[in-house]
C-alpha cells in the first residue's frame, strides 16, 4: 500500500508527473499479466503471449505515451524480449524483433536500451568471434535484425559511440551475408553509423573496408551500388588512409555493365574530392577515377562527372586563390586552334591535372598496355582527357606520352587505337611541332612502324596549318627516304604512310607545292607496293587531291611535272633490280600510270628497258617489264608514243629487246619469257603506231623467231604467233622475199593439227593471207609445187570432225583456187571418193568451175 500512497502524494504535488506515473503503473500491471506467458514451455503459448504484447503496444493506451512507456519498457519488456531473440521458434523470434523495434520507437529514451540491445544483436548476427555463420539461421530474420540495428542508429545517433564494437562486429558479419537484402541493409546501416559517430568511428572504420570490398563485386547491382555508397561514407567519416585499399576495387567498378554502379563510383569519388579531410594527399589517385567517367557511354553518368569535376576545380581554385592570383587576373583567352566541340575546363581543373600529371601518367601509361582489354580501353580514353586539361604543359611529359602512343597504336582493339589517335591530335594541337616532330621522326628513323606513322599523322592533323607549314619539306623529305617509305610492303604500314600524306595535303593545302615531289614519291611507292586494290585507289585519289592543291588538272600533270626526278631516282639502281625491288615496281607504276607524260621521257625509259630485258637479267624482272611494256603499247598513242617519238626507238625494241628474248632456251621460265615477248610483239604490231614499212622492218628482223614460237607448249603463245604472222603478211603483201614466204606455210600447216581449235582457226586465217600474198607476187609458177602440196594437205583437213574447222579449211581452199584451179580440181577428184564429207568437195569443185583460172 505504500506505493499507491507515494503515487497519490506525487499526483497531488505534480499533476502531470502523477498522471505519467499512474499510466506507467497501469502499463506495468498490464505487462506483468502478459510477461509470464513468454516463459511458457509450449511454442503456441509463447507466441500467444507475444501477440498479446503486440496488441497491447499497438493499441492506444498507456503505451502511447513515451514517458510513461519508458520505465516498463526498460524494466520489464526489454530484457524479456531480448531473451526471446534466441527462442527456438522462428515465429517467436520474428515477433520479438518486431516488438523491439516498436519499443524503440515508443520509448522516450531509446538510447537507454543500447547497452543490452547492441550485444544481443551482435550475438544473433555475428555470434562469438571468429564466427563463420551467424547464429540466426533465418535470412528474413537476419534482415529484420539488421533493420533493427539501423533503427537504433537512426534513433540514438552519437549515443552509439560506446557500443561501436558490438555494432561493427554485427556489421562485419552481415555485410557478407548470403542474403542480398541483408547485405544492402547492412551497407545502409554502416553508412548511417559512420555519419552518426564520426568522432569515434574513424578509429575502427578500417575493420569494415574488407567486408565492403568483398561485397562491392556482388552479383546484384543494387548491392554493388549500396556497397560503393557505404564505402564512401565509411571513408569520409572514418580513416582516409583506407582510400588506398579501395581504389583498385573502385577502378574495377568503372567497367561495370550497369550504369547505376558507374554513376555511384563517380558520385562517391567526386564527394571525396570535395569533402574528404585529407583529400589533397589523394588527388593524384582520385582524379583519374572521376575523369574516367567523363567518357562514359551513358550521358547521365557523363553529366554527373562533368558537374562534380567542375565543382572540384572551382573549390580548389577558391582554396588556392592566392597562389593562382596572377593566372586568374591575367588569364589568356582560349587558344584560337582549340579543338572544336570541346569545352575548355575551368582553371582550377586544368591546374589540378597539370600539378598531378607527373604522378598520374606513369601508372596510366602502364595500364594502356595491360593484358586486359577493358583496362586498356579505359586508360586510353583517359589519356586525351588529361592532355586536354594539361594543354601546353604536356610538353614536359611528351617523351613518355609518345612512347606509350607508339606502343598502344599497335593494339588490336579499335577503341584503344581511336583514343590514342585522339591523344596524338591533342599533342599536335598544344605542343610545338618543332618539339614533337623531333621525337617522332627520330623514332621512325630508328625503327619505322605503322603505329609510329599513325601517331605522326594524328599529331599533324591536330596541328594548325601555320605552325606545320614551315616543317612540311622536312617531314616529306624524311618520310620519302627509302628506309621509311619502303620499310614494309604490309598494307597496314602503307595505309598509315598514305594517311601521313593525306594529312599533310589536307592541313597544308596550297602550301604542299614545296614538298610535292617527295609527296608524289611516297604515293608512287604506295601504289607500287600495295596489294589491296582499295589502298591503291585511295593513293590515286590522294594524287588527285595533291594535284588540286597545286592547281593542276590531274595526277598525270603531276607525273609530267616530276617525271624526270622520279625516273632518275628509280632507275639509278636498275642494274641491281630483282623481282622484289621496290624500284622495279615503282618504275612499272610510272610507265603504266603517267599517261602522255611517258612519251616525253623515252630517253630515260628506253635505256632502262633495254638494259633490264637482256637474257642475262633476272627472268622475273623481265617478265614484269614485258607485261608493263605490253600494257603501254596497247595504248601507245596515249602513252609511249604521245609525242610521236617511239618509232625512233623501234630498232632498239626489236633487235635489242624482243629478238634476244624470242630465242629458244630450255625450261619453263624461258618459255614464259618467250610468251611475254610474243605478247609484247603482238601489242606492238597491233598498236597502230607503226607504218607498213616499219612493220615490214620488224618482220625482217623477227619473222624467223616468231615461226619457231609456233611450236611452243603454250597455247596462248601459238595463238598470238599466228596472229602476228597474219599481221606481217597483210602488211608486207607481195613484197616478201619468195624464199622466206615459202618457209612460212609449212609451219602454219602444222598448226592445223593443234589441240586448240582457236589456234587452228587462227592458222587457217593466216593461210588465207599467205595465199593472198602469193596471188599478188610475181612468178606464181615458182610457188606451184608449194601450193599443190598445200592443196593436198588442206583436203585432208576438210574431213575434220569439227564443223567450224571444215568451214575454215574450205575458205582457205576457195582463196587458193584462183592460183592453180586445174591442180586443185585434180587433187580434189583424186580424194573425193575417200571423203566422209563429200559435200565440201562438191562445193569446192563448183567454186573452182565458177572462178576463171589466172595463170
Amino acid at each position: 500500500m505504500a506505493a499507491p500512497g507515494v503515487a497519490e502524494a506525487v499526483a497531488a504535488s505534480h499533476p502531470a508527473e502523477g498522471a505519467e506515473m499512474a499510466e506507467a503503473a497501469e502499463l506495468s500491471r498490464a505487462l506483468s499479466r502478459l510477461l509470464p506467458g513468454l516463459e511458457a514451455d509450449s511454442k503456441p503459448g509463447r507466441r500467444r503471449a507475444l501477440e498479446a504484447l503486440r496488441r497491447a503496444l499497438e493499441e492506444p493506451g498507456p503505451a502511447a505515451d513515451p514517458t510513461a512507456f519508458q520505465g516498463p519498457w526498460a524494466r520489464l519488456l526489454l530484457p524479456r524480449l531480448l531473451r526471446c531473440l534466441s527462442d527456438p521458434a522462428e515465429g517467436c523470434r520474428a515477433l520479438a524483433v518486431h516488438l523491439l523495434g516498436l519499443g524503440l520507437r515508443r520509448a522516450a529514451r531509446p538510447r537507454d536500451a543500447l547497452p543490452r540491445l547492441l550485444p544481443a544483436l551482435a550475438a544473433r548476427l555475428a555470434g562469438p568471434e571468429p564466427a563463420r555463420r551467424p547464429p540466426e539461421a533465418c535470412e528474413e530474420l537476419r534482415l529484420a535484425l539488421v533493420q533493427l540495428l539501423g533503427l537504433a542508429v537512426d534513433l540514438c545517433g552519437a549515443a552509439l559511440a560506446p557500443h561501436l564494437d558490438d555494432a561493427l562486429r554485427a556489421l562485419r558479419c552481415s555485410l557478407l551475408d548470403p542474403f542480398a537484402a541483408v547485405r544492402r541493409e547492412s551497407c545502409s546501416c554502416a553508412a548511417a553509423l559512420a555519419q552518426a559517430t564520426p568522432d569515434h568511428f574513424h578509429m575502427q572504420s578500417e575493420s569494415l573496408i574488407g567486408p565492403l570490398m568483398q561485397t562491392i563485386s556482388h552479383q546484384h547491382w543494387k548491392v554493388r551500388v549500396a556497397a560503393i555508397e557505404a564505402t564512401g561514407a565509411v571513408i569520409q567519416f572514418g580513416n582516409g588512409k583506407s582510400v588506398d585499399d579501395v581504389l583498385s576495387h573502385f577502378a574495377q567498378r568503372l567497367f561495370d555493365d550497369v550504369p547505376q554502379v558507374r554513376r555511384a563510383v563517380a558520385s562517391v569519388v567526386g564527394g571525396w574530392l570535395l569533402r574528404l579531410r585529407d583529400r589533397y594527399s589523394f588527388f593524384h589517385k582520385l582524379i583519374p577515377l572521376l575523369l574516367s567517367s567523363l567518357s562514359d557511354e551513358v550521358p547521365e553518368v557523363r553529366q554527373l562527372a562533368v558537374s562534380l569535376w567542375e565543382d572540384v576545380g572551382l573549390q580548389w581554385q577558391k582554396e588556392n586563390e592566392e597562389d593562382l592570383k596572377d593566372k586568374l587576373d591575367f588569364a589568356p583567352p582560349t587558344p584560337p586552334h582549340y579543338p572544336p566541340h570541346e569545352h575548355r575546363p575551368v582553371l582550377g581543373c586544368r591546374e589540378l591535372v597539370f600539378r598531378n600529371l607527373s604522378k598520374i601518367l606513369p601508372a596510366l601509361c602502364h595500364d594502356i598496355t595491360d593484358w586486359v582489354v577493358g583496362t586498356r580501353v579505359k586508360s586510353a580514353q583517359l589519356l586525351p582527357v588529361l592532355l586536354l586539361h594539361a594543354e601546353d604543359h604536356a610538353t614536359q611529359h611528351l617523351e613518355i606520352v609518345l612512347r606509350t602512343l607508339f606502343q598502344a597504336c599497335t593494339d588490336e582493339e579499335a577503341a584503344v587505337v581511336h583514343s590514342c589517335t585522339r591523344s596524338a591530335e591533342l599533342v599536335g594541337t598544344f605542343v610545338s611541332p618543332e618539339v614533337f616532330l623531333k621525337l617522332i621522326l627520330s623514332t621512325l628513323k630508328k625503327a619505322p612502324s605503322a603505329s609510329g606513322l599513325l601517331v605522326l599523322a594524328s599529331a599533324m592533323r591536330g596541328c594548325p596549318r601555320e605552325a606545320l607549314q614551315p616543317h612540311l619539306v622536312a617531314i616529306a623529305t624524311e618520310l620519302a627516304q627509302a628506309h621509311i617509305c619502303q620499310a614494309s610492303e604490309n598494307d597496314l604500314y602503307l595505309e598509315r604512310l598514305l594517311l601521313c600524306v593525306q594529312t599533310l595535303v589536307s592541313v597544308c593545302r596550297e602550301d604542299c607545292g614545296v614538298g610535292s615531289l617527295q609527296l608524289m614519291d611516297m604515293l608512287l611507292t604506295i601504289v607500287a607496293l600495295a596489294s589491296a586494290t582499295g589502298l591503291r585507289d585511295k593513293a590515286q585519289e590522294t594524287m588527285d587531291l595533291l594535284a588540286r592543291a597545286e592547281g593542276v588538272s590531274g595526277c598525270q600533270d603531276l607525273y609530267r611535272k616530276h617525271m624526270g626526278p622520279l625516273l632518275e631516282r628509280v632507275t639509278a639502281s636498275h642494274l641491281d633490280w630483282t623481282a622484289h625491288s621496290p624500284e622495279l615496281l615503282q618504275f612499272s607504276v610510272i610507265i603504266t600510270q603517267s599517261g602522255p607524260a611517258l612519251g616525253e621521257a623515252l630517253p630515260h625509259v628506253m635505256p632502262t628497258l633495254r638494259a633490264c630485258l637482256q637474257p642475262s637479267r633476272d627472268p622475273q624482272v623481265r617478265l614484269k617489264l614485258f607485261s608493263t611494256l605490253s600494257t603501254v603499247l596497247l595504248r601507245a598513242t596515249d602513252t609511249i608514243d604521245s609525242q610521236g617519238q617511239f618509232p625512233s626507238y623501234l630498232e632498239t625494241v626489236t633487235k635489242d629487246i624482243l629478238a634476244p628474248n624470242l630465242q629458244w632456251h630450255a625450261g619453263r621460265t624461258a618459255a614464259a619469257i618467250r610468251t611475254a615477248a610474243v605478247s609484247c610483239l603482238w601489242a606492238l604490231t597491233s598498236s597502230e603506231v607503226l607504218s607498213a614499212k616499219q612493220i615490214q622492218d620488224v618482220q625482217e628482223t623477227l619473222m624467223p623467231q616468231v615461226l619457231t614460237t609456233l611450236e611452243e607448249d603454250s597455247q596462248m603463245t601459238r595463238l598470238i604467233s599466228c596472229r602476228i604472222i597474219n599481221t606481217f603478211l597483210k602488211t608486207s603483201g607481195s613484197m616478201t622475199d619468195p624464199e622466206k614466204l615459202i618457209k612460212i606455210y609449212p609451219e602454219l600447216l602444222k598448226r592445223l593439227d593443234d589441240v586448240s581449235n582457236d589456234v587452228r582457226m587462227a592458222a587457217a586465217s593466216t593461210l588465207v593471207t599467205w595465199l593472198q600474198c602469193v596471188k599478188g607476187a610475181d612468178g606464181k609458177s615458182y610457188y606451184q609445187s608449194s601450193v599443190q602440196y598445200l592443196y593436198r594437205e588442206l583436203l585432208v583437213h576438210l574431213d575434220d570432225p569439227e564443223r567450224a574447222i571444215q568451214d575454215a579449211i574450205l575458205e582457205v581452199l576457195k582463196e587458193g583456187s584462183e592460183l592453180f584451179p586445174d591442180l586443185l580440181v585434180r587433187e580434189t577428184e583424186a580424194v573425193i571418193h575417200k571423203h566422209r564429207s563429200a559435200t565440201y568437195c562438191e562445193q569446192l569443185l563448183q567454186h573452182v568451175q565458177a572462178v576463171p583460172a589466172t595463170q
